[in-house]
């Protein structure tokens, strides 16, 4: 007798980083913004008549959706909005990457890829990054059925230069190429002009990190009029109303601040570039991040051990018990307060 179950999709789901519950942490382990968002959002959050959530929202977004086309500059035509970057990007997989070739990403990324992948029943190849951990443009000069690049990479925080993606996307026109930008506001550069000059690049970014709203899940992405035009059509087949009121107003005030924005992503670049110093004084090798994070090991000591001992003094990292990588530490970059916390318990650690 046949079960049920045979017929169920089984996926092994993506773990994302620790929630603790507990209070009176140091939270260094999910990359969220050490500052609140702009102030116009606490306001606007105070005044909020509740009454209108008994309708339904904009399904266009159109107001994010202007505020963002004005920030960028670009067309409102060319751009999409999510529930976060994981909404953007799993409607992009499951829009674009329709083939029996493999879609290519790193081994060493963000692990949602390969989620997805699994979970709509797309073939894939992980490309291994070389010994430095960098994308190696020509491993990616190839037949495949797509291809996703996270610039800055995550975990490792190392850019790939513009002219490498460059590269990639003239050696696979027949492809949609998608390069997840979640970090780039933090000393990174955009490949966003290309999408002017290749139809298939998609081009997606997130409120979450330098605008201070994880937790309101605001992503989006830019490309050609084509490409955002599939991507929408396959949004509004899966749901009309993806994103509530309160993200669609809170999220085109934090975009109108341009001058909070600065600032604050300023300030994190600042204490980024301390930490790093700091880190080398102690032992600590890394990349050279481009983020708001550090990937770094230390060659006396286990990345197993450092972690542990971390929590112990209530600060919490993000460590992965997976090939390559088990030994690093991915730091988030907290405030200068946190920070220097951070730095005098390695210290300890270390002695």
């Amino acid at each position: 007798m046949m079960s049920y179950e045979e017929f169920v999709r089984k996926v092994i789901p993506y773990t994302p980083g620790e929630q603790p519950k507990i209070k009176n942490i140091i939270k260094l382990n999910t990359n969220e913004n050490p500052y609140p968002p702009a102030p116009a959002v606490a306001k606007a959050l105070k005044d909020m008549d509740y009454s209108e959530f008994r309708k339904y929202p904009d399904p266009e977004c159109s107001l994010l959706v202007e505020k963002i086309a004005d920030f960028y500059n670009i067309d409102s035509k060319k751009i999409f909005v999510g529930v976060g970057s994981d909404d953007v990007l799993s409607m992009a997989f499951l829009t674009f990457f329709n083939s029996d070739k493999p879609i290519l990403f790193p081994d060493i990324t963000y692990s949602f890829y390969d989620v997805w992948a699994k979970l709509y029943r797309i073939p894939y190849e992980q490309i291994p990054l070389n010994d430095d951990f960098e994308i190696e443009p020509a491993d990616y000069f190839r037949s495949n059925g797509g291809i996703v690049i996270a610039n800055p990479n995550a975990p490792t925080g190392i850019m790939l230069p513009n002219d490498a993606i460059e590269q990639i996307l003239q050696k696979n026109p027949d492809v949609v190429v998608i390069v997840d930008e979640a970090y780039v506001d933090f000393g990174g550069e955009s490949v966003l002009p290309l999408i002017e000059k290749y139809e298939n690049l998609l081009v997606v970014q997130t409120f979450s990190k330098s605008r201070s709203m994880a937790g309101m899940r605001i992503g989006f992405a830019f490309g050609s009029e084509k490409l955002i035009k599939y991507l929408s059509d396959v949004k509004f087949s899966f749901n009309s109303y993806t994103m509530n009121q309160p993200s669609l107003l809170l999220g085109a005030l934090a975009i109108e601040d341009k001058e909070y924005f600065e600032k604050t992503r300023n300030m994190i670049i600042a204490t980024r570039e301390r930490v790093k110093l700091q880190l080398k004084e102690l032992g600590f090798v890394f990349g050279d991040s481009r983020t708001n994070f550090i990937f770094a090991k230390h060659p006396e000591k286990s990345g197993k051990e450092i972690f542990e001992k971390l929590r112990e003094k209530s600060i919490i990292v993000r460590r992965w018990d997976a090939p390559r990588i088990s030994e690093y530490l991915r730091i988030t970059i907290g405030t200068d307060e946190e920070m220097d916390t951070l730095i005098a318990e390695l210290k300890t650690i270390l002695s």
